[in-house]
């Protein structure tokens, strides 16, 4: 069954903030094979002019999917997470995310539509920190397969 389109511009409550650790970026750059000094030395992240390590550009997508399961898990949307593929991912950033920040996320629906019998949704999460700022906006496009696509 198609997804509703009457769905897009909702939105979902801020999650609760998150910590960003020194250990945690290290950690994630450690995974995803990036020896950048300003991930994990305070003093090459300082002499870069920021206030502490800073986190790899795709970072902020271990907080941002978190804030997307309110939409995954919405019953009113009806969402199959069964036959969803993520489709595509984008960052648009208006500073780096730090250690010591403590973000949150702000869920929405942007867009819904049907392309050759699969559901195609387009979440935004904004992130913020304390203060309010914006920091970065994940895009994420997630694809429910059709029924006949998904091996049923």
């Amino acid at each position: 069954m198609a997804l509703d389109p009457s769905f897009i511009g909702r939105t979902y409550p801020p999650t609760e903030p998150y910590e960003v650790g020194r250990e945690k970026i290290r950690e994630f750059a450690t995974a995803i094979g990036d020896a950048n000094p300003a991930y994990t030395d305070v003093e090459a992240a300082k002499a870069l002019g920021y206030p502490e390590v800073i986190a790899p550009p795709t970072f902020p997508f271990v907080i941002t999917y978190r804030a997307a399961a309110q939409v995954v898990n919405d019953p009113e949307l009806n969402l199959d997470f069964s036959r969803v593929v993520h489709g595509d991912q984008k960052f648009s950033y208006s500073r780096p995310v730090h250690a010591g920040d403590r973000l949150t996320v702000t869920v929405a629906i942007d867009a819904i539509k049907s392309l050759a019998g699969n559901d195609v949704l387009t979440v935004s999460g904004k992130v913020h920190d304390e203060s309010g700022e914006h920091v970065v906006t994940a895009i994420m496009t997630l694809v429910a397969r059709a029924a006949d696509q998904a091996g049923e």
